[in-house]
């Protein structure tokens, strides 16, 4: 047995509507059939009575809670710390599939102590053809993996969440996910594991998050997302979100990896101007597209600015951060 096996893993699966019951279904049957066993599959249902009864009945054998606290992602894992027992805890969308070594690469990272956090590769899977004028730089956009992020096994400063992991004694110590900040249902907002990630470094300095880009995932991006408005709708809320963590993490820990990430975006936009220059048609969209996301995101950061100021004199978030559960 090699070391990372001692590790006891637990894996949370969050779901919120019927809508990707066939999809849950998969996610389900590809943690069942992994090279390296989970210890538990934690099913937790983000307050829908009907979904949590049907999943409790196809999988009885499993550990299926009803999300606690409110609804979104955020509120889901916080209602898996109460319920993990295993030392690592790993968070997967319901319509992320792992790839069959998915949970064994994660794993092995662990050796190190200095290790709390280890991330994969999210990869699209497009429903119909990929959209050719999507840049590869705003994968993101779609919850995946983007262009400018490392290819090989690499510290990071945030993991994405339909593919990250942590030791559940970093989760105990750093707290629960805000409830100002994340996706509900379909609204586009995000940074809840950014925010969260940077508190972890800001706790514990000589913590590590790890990206492990051979720990892969399939997540499913339907045709609603491959459409122009829901780009510029993410992007301008991911700035929004983006102003919002600047304020609570500090501009400098909450801008850290976007700096860098402009110059990635500049090559992106130089790369579509060869490409058309070499036939392709869709360069020229694609850099524009990386423009136009660049703009709208700059949008929503400098209106989220706006908003947190207006912000300073009303009563404070409505949910503060527990700092610690131990």
């Amino acid at each position: 047995m090699t070391e990372h096996n001692r590790y006891s893993t637990s894996v949370v699966v969050c779901t919120y509507s019927e809508r990707r019951w066939e999809s849950l279904c998969t996610v389900i049957e590809a943690l069942q059939t992994q090279t390296l066993s989970p210890t538990e599959i934690i099913i937790i249902v983000d307050h829908n009575p009907r979904l949590y009864e049907r999943v409790r009945q196809q999988w009885p054998h499993l550990h299926v809670i009803e999300n606690t606290y409110w609804r979104g992602a955020g509120g889901a894992r916080n209602s898996s710390f109460a319920a993990v027992t295993s030392e690592i805890v790993a968070y997967l969308d319901d319509d992320a599939v792992p790839a069959p070594d998915w949970l064994e690469s994660l794993r092995a990272c662990y050796d190190e102590p200095e290790t709390v956090g280890v991330g994969g590769a999210i990869e699209p899977n497009w429903s119909g053809k990929a959209p050719k004028w999507f840049p590869e730089e705003f994968h993101w956009v779609v919850g995946c993996t983007y262009l400018g992020m490392p290819s090989e096994l690499a510290p990071v400063r945030n993991l994405i969440g339909a593919n990250m992991s942590f030791r559940r004694e970093t989760l105990l110590h750093t707290g629960y996910f805000r409830k100002d900040l994340g996706r509900v249902d379909t609204l586009p907002v995000g940074c809840e594991e950014t925010e969260y990630c940077i508190r972890i470094h800001q706790q514990q300095p000589n913590a590590v998050l790890l990206y492990q880009p051979a720990a892969k995932v399939q997540h499913f991006v339907p045709v609603s997302r491959s459409q122009l408005g829901y780009f510029c709708s993410r992007c301008y809320f991911e700035g929004r979100s983006k102003a919002r963590v600047s304020r609570i993490v500090g501009p400098q820990d909450g801008l850290d990896t976007e700096r860098s990430y402009l110059l990635t975006l500049a090559r992106g936009v130089l790369r579509g101007i060869k490409d058309t220059v070499r036939g392709d048609v869709y360069g020229a969209m694609r850099s524009g597209a990386i423009v136009l996301g660049l703009a709208i995101t700059t949008v929503g950061y400098v209106n989220g600015i706006v908003l947190d100021y207006v912000r300073r004199y009303q009563p404070a978030d409505p949910a503060p951060v527990k700092q610690s559960i131990l």
